[in-house]
């Protein structure tokens, strides 16, 4: 369990101290593709010689580049969550605002990220939905080697697409996500005219107890169901609903993020009409908003015309609960926008390649309960007989309840790491089969890919652009993608108790 607080040498779920720590895997920075290393002090002079260290280097913008340069503190803050008596809550962030991180970047600028470690145990930071080079992914000992404490490490990359994204951490996720380091990027440029208001509503629950100290993360219970739910719910890391004033009259683009870690949306509109202009921060033809779900780790882009009359109100619901809950309220501005008539049509094309659909290669991607209720951590023999293990057990947990393929992640049996689910060829297009044989839902997530929505044989489809979808029980819904960035990529259930007890494997792009 991560703690507010150095603890290194504590024994918390099942971490082992630094000095005992593996710390590999890095990406080949010339080609792209992730390969394994080893890293451990007091190797010995001939493993030393036998395995091969690559470390992953954040690519150097061009002189003439225009950067954005952040830094990402990983630590904890105290808050004030609950309303008191309820004492202060020991909540992880990379910054010390009171409202999530948030970083902006326009179209054709580049992110220099450093993340400085200052949690109790290692981190490192995935960039949700960005088709950037594998070794910038932020999956430790995938992409990357663990940023230990006290300790940093630099991204650089410069996002190809426009758009709503997010960061989290990819190892202990349930834990240092689910404690507060997450924060959300946004990419502009992809408007034809400017909004008259660009509102973020990033919403989120939190596992508190009435003393203000957090409960329990992950059950056993939660994990092998539909995942333990939050009690706190948050806009933006405050109290709902979420309260703007915006112009009457004005053109709102409202970018909803699902940022729980378990958590269903289904998203309406009540005041004016809502139409929805991307998924996943990739713009759609745009479609009138009835109501549209979205689960953990997805986005929608809303545009919406305000009423004309001062004070006049539009809400935002979440139908998906027995009551509908208000997530934000936008109140009309003093001042009355002189505007032409409504028109959604406010998106850029997105800039994607249409996956070729005659000829392309039909994979099936199975959802599954995993055959094995444990999971044992990989291991790897040296050359001088000593046996290490490849991951350390901060990013493994005591339980696996699923499986992709029939394969849970991590699996009992292989030697470094499970093998890859899929072996793609770089520039073909593939349909991925995804069959959910489950009761649960699962959103699933593809990293370094965008993949387009094509159709399912239980419920009606808009095609879109994606990086994450629902697959509902029971069901078969197609996705199809140019496999055309290099390299080792997770595939993986974004409910993070289902990623981390099984649903999670990976796919080689080569």
């Amino acid at each position: 369990m991560m703690k507010p607080k150095d603890s290194r040498n504590a024994k918390g779920r099942g971490r082992i101290p630094r000095r005992d720590v593996l710390a590999g895997l890095a990406g080949m920075a010339v080609t792209g593709m992730a390969a394994p290393f080893i890293l451990k002090n007091g190797l010995s002079e001939p493993a030393k010689a036998a395995i091969p260290f690559v470390y992953p280097t954040a690519p150097q913008p061009p002189a003439d580049a225009s950067v954005v340069d952040v830094t990402l503190t990983a630590k904890f803050r105290t808050r004030q969550m609950l309303p008191a008596p309820a004492g202060l809550s020991q909540i992880a962030g990379y910054d010390d605002k009171p409202e999530m991180m948030m970083i902006r970047l326009k179209q054709g600028q580049w992110l220099r990220a450093k993340l400085v470690n200052q949690l109790s145990e290692h981190t490192s930071v995935h960039w949700h939905g960005i088709r950037l080079p594998n070794a910038m992914d932020g999956v430790p000992y995938m992409t990357q080697p663990p940023v230990q404490p006290g300790e940093n490490f630099t991204y650089a990359f410069r996002p190809p697409d426009t758009g709503t994204f997010f960061f989290h951490p990819h190892c202990n996720t349930v834990e240092q996500y689910g404690r507060g380091l997450v924060g959300t990027l946004i990419v502009e440029g992809d408007e034809k005219r400017p909004s008259d208001a660009d509102v973020i509503c990033a919403y989120r629950d939190w596992r508190l107890k009435p003393d203000g100290s957090f409960d329990a993360l992950m059950t056993e219970k939660g994990a092998a169901t539909a995942g333990t739910f939050g009690q706190v719910a948050t806009m933006n890391g405050q109290p709902l609903p979420l309260r703007r004033e915006v112009p009457a009259n004005g053109d709102t683009r409202l970018r909803l993020l699902n940022l729980d870690l378990t958590r269903i949306l289904e998203i309406g509109v009540e005041g004016a009409e809502a139409w929805v202009i991307a998924t996943d921060g990739n713009a759609i033809d745009p479609v009138k908003l009835d109501s549209w779900k979205i689960g953990p780790a997805m986005r929608l882009d809303l545009l919406l015309r305000m009423p004309r009359q001062a004070g006049a109100t539009v809400r935002v619901f979440n139908y998906f609960s027995p009551q509908p809950i208000l997530l934000a309220e936008l109140t009309a501005g003093k001042t009355q926008l002189d505007k032409p008539p409504f028109t959604p049509d406010l998106l850029k094309p997105a800039n994607l390649r249409e996956p070729k659909l005659d000829g392309a290669q039909q994979l099936p991607m199975r959802l599954s309960a995993a055959s094995s209720q444990s999971a044992t951590a990989p291991e790897v023999k040296l050359p001088d007989g000593e046996v290490l293990r490849i991951a350390d057990a901060l990013c493994l947990t005591p339980h696996t309840f699923w499986a992709i393929n029939g394969q849970a992640w991590p699996a009992q049996g292989h030697d470094v790491l499970p093998p890859p689910l899929f072996k793609l060829a770089k520039g073909r297009s593939y349909v991925f089969e995804v069959a959910n044989v489950t009761p649960r839902v699962h959103p699933i997530h593809l990293h370094g890919h965008t993949f387009k929505v094509l159709d399912s044989d239980r419920n009606t489809v808009v095609p879109h652009f994606a990086d994450t979808t629902l697959v509902f029980p029971k069901e078969r819904l197609r996705i199809a993608f140019v496999a055309d960035n290099p390299g080792d990529w997770m595939v993986h259930c974004h409910i993070i108790e289902h990623q981390e007890t099984g649903m999670m494997g990976f796919f080689r792009v080569a």
